[in-house]
This record gives structure tokens, sequence and C-alpha cells, in this order.
């Protein structure tokens, strides 16, 4: 936090800049093309090199203050939304609080650059080359693709030399991952060359060799670059591991492929019964299916795949789902605050499933498992968590 005694304006200026805006107040209806949204995406893109910037909340384009500026818990907490919301990818790294400008209070938002850019709102790279903020040109995105390599990124975001474009599928790029990260009006304006678009996406480097997040999004076998990369599922008809096997099954997809597969493959094993509520009689599964969706996307994202050769690991039971991830706690996270707190072993792969719409919202996910769970019947999930791995138990609803 910073001194509340400070005035912003003597450390900030008084005069917008490439790395500071102002904001008469947070305009923020959800549709495309948000301000607020689009100022965050171009601190967090840096395009000027100043490591972030600042947007100040309650401050008209001429650079006074101005009255009734909403300062309460609430207005700062919504502000903070902007980090979660999913409409920014990759996640930005902002704080909000409170501060005087030229003597009058006003909202700080400090946006941290971004170390994977480029970000996107909506599905547009917005930078801020001087006092306003637009969109990223070609040349714009090529500056801060070439950032991105220069950064010590995190393992999804780095390329693998041994892979080349023939390792990626074309197709489902164009028809599935493009139009779901990048905005159609973009796509249609700019015609790039693929290898550009795969670059700017963080699937490719500007040399055209594929990164780990090309492979294990779109690629055509992401498992013989990336061992461990595939889902194995294993169904027992029983209640331990001497019970006979009735299926098994390697899904060696890229994600795209992956989840089309998975839901069906679920979905058959559930059984549903009659429970009756009042005069009727209701059919409930024996699991909520959309909890173990969402703990398998939740695996997939948060999985240590630089340094286990280990699969993502679904095993049923007559009595329980057991869902094992290699990979312990990451970050910040820990064993006793990782239904509170959240970080990101693969920040670039979560946003592309953030986009792809396997993730609804980040930070979100035990609490929504929680909820469908509970109102299915089941038991609360259990979770068992060592520095190498994590293991999900659901049981089946009595």
């Amino acid at each position: 936090m910073s001194d509340s005694r400070i005035d912003l304006a003597d450390i900030l200026g008084t005069q917008e800049s490439a790395c500071l805006e102002f904001k008469r107040a947070p305009k923020r209806d959800g549709r495309r093309g948000d301000a607020l949204g689009s100022a965050v995406c171009a601190m967090a893109n840096d395009l000027g090199g100043h490591g972030g910037g600042d947007i100040l909340i309650g401050v008209d384009d001429n650079g006074c203050p101005v009255d009734g500026v909403d300062l309460s818990d609430r207005a700062l907490l919504q502000l903070t939304e902007l980090r979660d919301d999913g409409r920014i990818l990759d996640r930005p790294s902002l704080t909000v609080e409170r501060g005087l400008f030229l003597g009058k209070p006003v909202i700080r938002i400090r946006v941290t650059a971004c170390a994977t850019p480029p970000v996107r709102c909506e599905g547009v790279v917005w930078v801020r080359p001087g006092p306003t903020t637009r969109r990223a040109s070609r040349e714009d995105e090529r500056v801060l693709t070439e950032r991105r390599r220069s950064l010590d990124t995190p393992f999804d975001s780095r390329p693998l030399p041994c892979a080349g474009l023939d390792d990626l599928d074309l197709e489902v790029f164009r028809q599935a991952y493009l139009p779901s990260m990048v905005a159609p009006e973009v796509i249609d304006e700019n015609g790039r060359p693929v290898e550009l678009q795969l670059s700017s996406l963080h699937l490719m480097t500007p040399d055209r060799v594929p990164t780990v997040l090309g492979l294990l999004t779109i690629g055509l076998d992401p498992g013989v670059r990336i061992p461990g990369a595939y889902v194995q599922f294993v169904r027992y008809q029983g209640t331990d591991l001497d019970a006979p096997i009735a299926d098994e099954q390697e899904v060696r997809q890229n994600l795209v492929g992956l989840s089309a597969r998975l839901e069906p493959l679920l979905r058959s094993n559930l059984r549903t019964r009659l429970v009756g509520e009042g005069f009727r009689d209701i059919p409930r599964p024996d699991y909520p299916l959309e909890a173990i969706r969402e703990l398998c996307m939740n695996a997939l994202m948060h999985r240590n795949y630089e340094t286990s050769n280990a699969p993502t690991r679904i095993v049923w039971f007559d009595d329980r789902v057991e869902i094992t991830n290699p990979g312990g706690p990451f970050g910040q996270v820990r064993s006793d605050n990782f239904d509170r707190v959240t970080d990101y072993r693969n920040p670039s792969l979560a946003a592309a499933m953030k986009g792809l719409g396997y993730v609804n919202r980040f930070g979100r996910g035990i609490g929504r498992v929680e909820r469908a769970l509970e109102n299915n019947g089941n038991p609360r999930a259990e979770f068992q968590i060592d520095d190498s791995s994590w293991v999900v138990v659901i049981r089946r609803a009595s």
C-alpha cells in the first residue's frame, strides 16, 4: 500500500502519458470496447517499457480531480475484479487502492507489466504509445512478441526446438482456437500470415518454433514432444486397485480435441437413480458432471509439464473418483490455503483455457466444485496434497 499522505501528483505527474491515464469514473458495462479494461490491457503490455502504469479514477482529461468518486470498499473490490473476470488475458497483475491527487481523494489502479505479452482485452491487443490508448498495429505486436522472448518466461511459453510447424494442427487453430481468442473484427481486418498469428498468441516464436503452449493446445500429438501430456482413464469394477478393470483409455490429443473426447467419456460412466422429492421422482447422477469436468480441467491447467512424465489420471471406482495430477502447490499456493489463494504454474495455458471456455473464472474452480457436489447430495471433495502431486477424491452420492 502507498503512503496515503503522499500526493500522487508529486510522483506520477499531472499530465497523461504512456504510463499514466486519467478516468473520471470506472465505466464498465461488460461489452466489447470497455475503456477501463482496454487501459489495463495497454498498461500490462507496456509498449514503452516503463514497467507498467497507473490509472487514476476521479481525474478528468485535463488532470483536474473531480468530486463524487465512490471510494467504498465495494467499489474497490469491483475494480479488483478486472484481474480475475477473464476478459483480460493473460491475467494482469494489478493493485487497487485509495490515494490523493492534488489534495482530492481518488482511486489508483497500479498495473504491472506482463512477462508474457501481448495481453488482450476481449480478444484485442491494446497499447499506449503516448497519452492515448489504441489498438496495437502489426509492428506493435512484433515488438511485444520479441520482448517476450527476452524474458525468463514460464515453461508453457518456452519454445520446443525439437518441434516444427508440422507438429501443429492448423485446421484446429483456424476453426476453434483463433476465433475463441481474438475478436472477430480483428481477424477480418488484419490479414496476417498464420505464422504471425501463432506467434502473437504465444503458440510459436517469431523464428517459427512452436512453444509448449502451442503443442498442448493445437498440437497433433502433444505427448510426442511433451511426455506425460495426456490423460489416463481407468474404470474399476470395485473399490480398490485389485478389482477388475472395466475400461482403460489414454486420451492423447491437444486441448481442443481432449475436451471434446473427455466429456462423453465421463458422461458414459455416470449412473443415474431416481430420488423422490415431494410427489415427483427426480433423476440424480451419482456424481455431478460439472464437478468432475471442472476438476479435470483444473488438473490439466495446473499440472507440472516441465519435470514430470506422469499423465493426469482419472481413476473411477464404484464408490469414488480420484483425479491425480503431477505437480504440488505452486507460487503463493500452499496446502493450507489452496482453496483461497490462486497462482499459476502455466499462466498462458490458463489464459488459453479461459478463452476457449474450459474455465469460467479464475480462482473459482474449487468453489464451483463444492457447490455442485452439495447440490447433488455428494460429500465434500477430499484433497491430498504433497510437494509433487495433487489428488482430489469425490465420493458417490448416497
